[in-house]
C-alpha cells in the first residue's frame, strides 16, 4: 500500500470507530464569543478554556505583551544558548522560582516541552520510573523518551508505588497534581513521604493545580523536588516552566534537549507570563482564586479543582449531550477514547474566575436538563 491509500485507510477507520476529530473556530475574548462549526456561526459561552483565572485578558497582562512587542519584535530568534535570553525570560524564570520556593527555574516553549525535557534528562537506564497511569500524555511520551525502566501505578495507589520502589537504585516518581481529565488530586505528601523513604526524585506536574494542591511547606531536605508548570493555564500566556535545586535547573540548560534545540519562548509570551504572575502572588491573585472555588462549589460542591468530569460511559452518549448543550449556547467538550479509556466517556467542564455569576446558573440549569445533574 503507497502513502496515499495508508492514509486514507487511517481516516476511514478512525471514521468508522466515531473518534474523528476536527477543529473549529472560536472568535472569543474570554469565554463568551462565537463558534463556526460547519459553516453555522454562533454565540456561546465556553466551558472549556484552562485560562482558569482569566488573567489571558487582564489588562496589565495584555499591556506587557504589547510592550515586549515593541521593545523586542514578535520572536526571539533562536535558542538562548545560541541567541542569548532577552532580559525578561531571566525575570520570569527569578519569579517563578520564587513563586515555587525554589532554588532556579527553566523556561520552556510548551509545558508539553517542560515535561520532555525532564523525564528525558532525568531518566535512563538503570533509572526506575514511576508514573500514575492517568499521568497526561507528555509525561507518557517523556517516560518514553527517557529509556529508563518505566513502571506505571494503579492512579493514587500509594501502596502499588511503595512496593515499585522497594528494589533500590536511583529512582524518579512522576506525576499530576491535579489529573486533567478528572480534576482529581494526588496524595502530594504522601508521595513526598514515600519518596524520603525510597530517596526517589519527586516530579509534579502542577500545570492544573490552581487551587491547590500546595507542597508542605516543610519538606525532607533529602527529598529533591522537580516543579513542573505551565504558564498557559493558571498565568494566561504560553509556555511552561521547571522550579527546583539550582544544579538540577542548571543540568537541564545542558541536557534538556527540548530546551536546547528549540526557539525561545517569545517576548511577548513572557511578558505576559510575569505579569500575570505579579497578579496572581497579589490581593487581586487571591481573588480570583476565592471567585473560582466560588464557582466550583456551586457546581460541584467539594470537588477540589475547576475541571469537573461528568462521565457518561458511550462515546455517543458523551457527543450527544455536548450537541445538546451547544444548542443551549454552552461550548462543553465530550471527550472519549482515546484521551481516557473506554467505557469512560464524559463531559469536560473547565470553570474560570472570568465565568459570570448568570453563565454558572445557565451551565447548571442546562446540565439537569441534558444529564439530570450538575455533577
Amino acid at each position: 500500500m503507497n502513502w496515499a491509500g495508508w492514509v486514507a485507510e487511517q481516516c476511514r477507520s478512525i471514521v468508522a470507530a466515531g473518534r474523528w476529530r476536527a477543529t473549529r473556530d472560536l472568535d472569543a475574548a474570554g469565554p463568551a464569543g462565537h463558534l463556526v462549526d460547519g459553516g453555522r456561526s454562533r454565540a456561546v459561552v465556553s466551558f472549556a478554556s484552562n485560562d482558569y483565572l482569566g488573567l489571558s485578558q487582564h489588562p496589565s497582562v495584555v499591556a506587557a505583551a504589547h510592550a515586549a512587542l515593541d521593545r523586542w519584535g514578535a520572536g526571539a530568534g533562536a535558542a538562548r544558548l545560541i541567541v542569548g535570553s532577552r532580559p525578561v525570560h531571566s525575570e520570569l524564570e527569578t519569579a517563578l522560582a520564587a513563586w515555587k520556593g525554589a532554588e532556579a527555574a527553566l523556561v520552556f516553549p510548551t509545558g508539553f516541552a517542560a515535561n520532555l525535557g525532564v523525564l528525558s534528562t532525568f531518566s535512563g537506564p538503570g533509572v526506575r520510573v514511576c508514573s500514575d497511569e492517568l499521568n497526561h500524555a507528555s509525561i507518557v511520551d517523556g517516560c518514553r523518551l527517557g529509556r529508563g525502566e518505566v513502571v506505571v501505578y494503579p492512579h493514587r495507589d500509594m501502596g502499588a508505588l511503595d512496593r515499585a520502589l522497594s528494589g533500590g537504585g536511583r529512582a524518579l516518581v512522576v506525576t499530576d497534581t491535579v489529573f486533567s481529565m478528572d480534576g482529581d488530586v494526588a496524595p502530594v505528601a504522601d508521595l513526598l513521604e514515600i519518596c524520603h523513604r525510597h530517596g526517589a526524585l519527586l516530579v509534579l506536574d502542577e500545570a492544573h493545580a490552581v487551587l491547590g494542591p500546595d507542597v508542605p511547606s516543610t519538606v525532607p531536605t533529602d527529598v529533591p523536588i522537580l516543579r513542573v508548570g505551565t504558564l498557559s493555564k493558571t498565568l494566561g500566556s504560553l509556555g511552561g516552566f521547571v522550579a527546583g535545586p539550582r544544579p538540577f535547573v542548571e543540568l537541564l540548560v545542558n541536557r534538556a534537549r527540548p530546551f536546547i534545540f528549540t526557539t525561545a519562548l517569545s517576548p511577548a509570551d513572557t511578558a505576559a507570563a510575569l505579569a500575570a504572575l505579579a497578579v496572581l502572588r497579589g490581593e487581586e491573585g487571591e481573588g480570583l482564586r476565592r471567585r473560582l472555588r466560588s464557582h466550583v462549589e456551586r457546581v460541584a460542591p467539594g470537588h477540589p479543582s475547576p475541571i469537573i468530569p461528568i462521565l457518561l460511559g458511550e462515546e455517543r452518549r458523551a457527543l450527544a449531550a455536548s450537541a445538546a448543550l451547544l444548542e443551549r449556547g454552552l461550548l462543553v467538550p465530550a471527550i472519549r477514547p482515546p484521551t481516557v479509556a473506554a467505557g469512560t466517556s464524559r463531559l469536560r467542564v473547565a470553570l474560570s474566575a472570568a465565568h459570570t455569576d448568570d453563565q454558572i446558573d445557565l451551565l447548571v440549569g442546562a446540565l439537569r436538563e441534558v444529564v439530570g445533574a450538575a455533577a
